[in-house]
C-alpha cells in the first residue's frame, strides 16, 4: 500500500480491519439510516480492539427507537412510512415504492436508549474506543467543546449524559423568559467486552423542531403497559436558534470540522488525517485515505450494500422481525387491570357501546392473549372474548391489517352485534396501534 494516499472505496473494510488503522474518522454520503447504522455496527465489530473511530452522518427522516422498546408505545406508527404492508418488500429507498414514499422511516437500532428523530437538519455522531478507556460523557464533552468552538457557549453536558443549551430569551414578548435548557442532543450506549459505542444526536437545524412529537407521540399510550424501556421526553431546540442575530451565517460542515477537531485532540490523531477528512466531504463518490496508522474519508452505499457483512446488517435491521418481534411484553386494554396496570383509561368513543372491552397481552409482537367483547351481558361477552382469542392467538400484530380486523371482529363477535358497531370497534383498534 501506498500511506497517506487514496484508495477505492472498496477497500473499505480492509482498511478499517487493518490491524495498524489506529485511528479512523469518517463521513458518510448517504442519508440511509438502514446504511449509516450497518456501517457503525461493522466498525464496532471489525475495527482493532485498540482503534478509536468518528463516524459521522445525516438520515433522511426516521425515527430510530432503541433495541429494547415498543414501537406502538414510542412512535405513532400512523404518520411513519408504513413498512408493515407487501409492498415493504423492496427498499424503503427505491423509487419504485411510492406509498406513503416521503414519510419518515421507523428503525430499531441495535443499542439501548430511547426513541429520537433524525432529518437532514440532526447530525448525528458515533465514537467507538476501547471499552477501557470509555466514560458516558467523555464525547459528549467533546461535541460541547466543538460547538463552543463556533460560538454556541451556552451548551454543556446534564447528569442525564444529555446535551443542553440555554437559550438567551425563549419567551414571548411581554412574558416571562422560559430559562428551562433546551435538549439538543441524546445519546445512547453498546458495550461489548473489549469495545464501547457512544452514539448520539444533535439538532442543529431541524425543519421539523416543531413537530417531533407527532411523530413521537403514541395514541396508545394511554391504553398501553410495557416492560421496555420507556424514552424521557425534553423541550428540545435548535443549535442554529442562538444564531439567528448572528453577523455570520450557522453552517452544519462547520460543526463537523470542529469534531472532527475535537476528536483528534482526545485521541492524538495526526494533522493530516483530519485535514483529509475534513476534506472528503467536498468530493460527490466516496474516496478513503490511509496513512500509517490512520483511515479517513467518506464512506455510503457503495460500501453498504457492497459489503456483504454491511449489507447483511441492513437486510436484519429492515426486516419486519427485527423491527417488531424485537418488542418487550406488553399490555394494551381499556379498562384498568388491577396489579399489572390500574391507571384510569380515557373513556372510548360515544360510537362504542358503554360495555365495550378490548385487551391484548403481546409477547415479542405476538398476541398471546385477548379478551374484545362488546355485550353488556356476560355470558355473551365471554363467548365473544373466548371466540376472538381462538382467532388472534400467536398472530402477529404488525401483520393484521385494518381490513383484516374487520374480518375477524366480523366472524367472532356474532351475527347479533349491529355492523356499525363492529366498523367503529375496528377503526377504533386500528387507530390506536397505528394503522392509517
Amino acid at each position: 500500500m501506498r500511506w497517506n494516499s487514496s484508495f477505492a472505496n472498496n477497500r473499505f473494510a480492509q482498511l478499517a480491519s487493518r490491524s495498524a488503522s489506529k485511528h479512523q474518522i469518517y463521513q458518510s454520503l448517504s442519508n440511509d439510516p438502514y446504511v449509516n447504522l450497518s456501517i457503525e455496527h461493522f466498525l464496532l465489530q471489525h475495527a482493532p480492539a485498540d482503534s478509536n473511530i468518528l463516524f459521522l452522518y445525516i438520515n433522511r427522516p426516521c425515527v430510530v427507537i432503541g433495541r429494547n422498546q415498543n414501537p406502538w408505545l414510542e412512535t405513532n406508527l400512523r404518520v411513519l412510512h408504513n413498512d408493515r404492508t407487501a409492498a415493504a418488500t423492496s427498499s424503503p429507498s427505491s423509487p419504485d415504492q411510492t406509498e406513503n414514499a416521503t414519510a419518515p422511516l421507523y428503525v430499531r437500532r441495535r443499542s439501548g436508549g430511547g426513541a429520537v428523530f433524525h432529518d437532514e437538519g440532526n447530525l448525528n455522531y458515533s465514537v467507538i474506543s476501547p471499552r477501557a478507556t470509555f466514560t458516558r460523557n467523555k464525547h459528549a464533552e467533546m461535541l460541547v467543546r466543538a460547538l463552543h468552538r463556533i460560538g454556541a457557549t451556552t451548551t454543556s453536558v446534564n447528569d442525564r449524559h444529555d446535551i443542553v443549551m440555554q437559550l438567551e430569551d425563549s419567551g414571548r414578548q411581554g412574558e416571562q423568559p422560559d430559562l428551562q435548557p433546551r435538549k439538543i442532543s441524546g445519546s445512547a450506549f453498546k458495550l461489548t467486552r473489549e469495545r464501547a459505542l457512544h452514539h448520539g444526536t444533535c439538532l442543529l437545524d431541524s425543519p421539523n423542531i416543531e413537530r417531533l412529537g407527532s411523530f413521537l407521540r403514541s395514541p396508545a399510550r394511554e391504553y398501553m403497559m410495557s416492560k421496555g424501556v420507556d424514552s424521557v421526553r425534553s423541550p428540545v431546540a435548535n443549535v442554529s436558534s442562538a444564531f439567528r442575530n448572528a453577523p455570520v451565517s450557522f453552517e452544519i460542515q462547520d460543526v463537523i470540522a470542529g469534531v472532527m477537531d475535537e476528536f483528534a485532540g482526545l485521541y492524538g490523531t495526526s494533522s493530516d488525517a483530519v485535514r483529509r477528512a475534513q476534506r472528503a466531504h467536498i468530493v460527490e463518490e466516496s474516496e478513503l485515505y490511509a496513512g500509517e496508522d490512520w483511515v479517513v474519508g467518506t464512506v455510503g452505499e457503495e460500501q453498504g450494500f457492497g459489503e456483504a457483512e454491511i449489507m447483511k446488517g441492513i437486510e436484519e435491521m429492515m426486516s419486519l422481525e427485527w423491527k417488531y418481534c424485537q418488542t418487550p411484553r406488553f399490555i394494551f386494554s381499556t379498562h384498568p387491570i388491577e396489579g399489572e396496570d390500574p391507571r384510569d383509561r380515557p373513556p372510548l368513543p360515544a360510537s362504542l357501546p358503554p360495555s365495550t372491552r378490548v385487551f391484548l397481552r403481546l409477547k415479542h409482537g405476538v398476541i398471546v392473549e385477548s379478551h374484545i367483547s362488546t355485550s353488556p351481558d356476560t355470558s355473551i361477552a365471554a363467548e365473544q372474548a373466548a371466540h376472538l382469542q381462538e382467532a388472534l392467538k400467536d398472530r402477529k400484530l404488525h401483520e393484521i391489517q385494518p381490513a383484516q380486523w374487520m374480518q375477524i371482529l366480523s366472524t367472532h363477535l356474532g351475527t347479533e352485534e349491529e355492523p356499525r358497531t363492529i366498523q367503529e370497534l375496528s377503526r377504533f383498534v386500528t387507530d390506536k396501534l397505528g394503522w392509517v
